[in-house]
């Protein structure tokens, strides 16, 4: 099911009740693999599932954490840490740092809408 919100086109991609609170989902878009994230302040992010440092769609099996008031989560992989507001890598583990993808997130009763990405898809696969 797709709305209008805001003169941009959202569409459906789950219930709350279908996400744990600080465990990741994965959700297919499109093409692209999201990674939705519900906080325990009730907030819902949405990032890209692609990790661009090991080239596997496995953000949503990350660690949610936090650096001071960021939320962020922590690839499963090399442990890079990324802000869940902005996909900006904050700890990229002595590598190039590379930004997530991010959506917005909005919610309609019980079911989450996503938008347009904030920022492109920088995955390859």
């Amino acid at each position: 099911m797709t709305l209008l919100i805001d003169q941009t086109i959202a569409v459906r991609v789950c219930a709350i009740q279908d996400l744990e609170v600080e465990r990741g989902r994965a959700a297919l878009l499109g093409l692209d693999q999201i990674a939705l994230f519900l906080l325990r302040d009730g907030n819902v992010h949405a990032v890209s599932n692609f990790d661009p440092y090991s080239g596997a769609h496995v953000i949503s099996r990350g660690i949610v954490g936090t650096r001071g008031d960021v939320p962020t989560i922590a690839s499963p992989m090399h442990k890079q840490v990324f802000d869940l507001r902005t996909g900006e890598c904050l700890e990229s583990q002595g590598k190039t740092p590379v930004h997530l993808a991010v959506w917005p997130v909005r919610r309609v009763g019980d079911d989450l809408y996503l938008q347009a990405p904030l920022t492109p898809p920088s995955e390859e696969g």
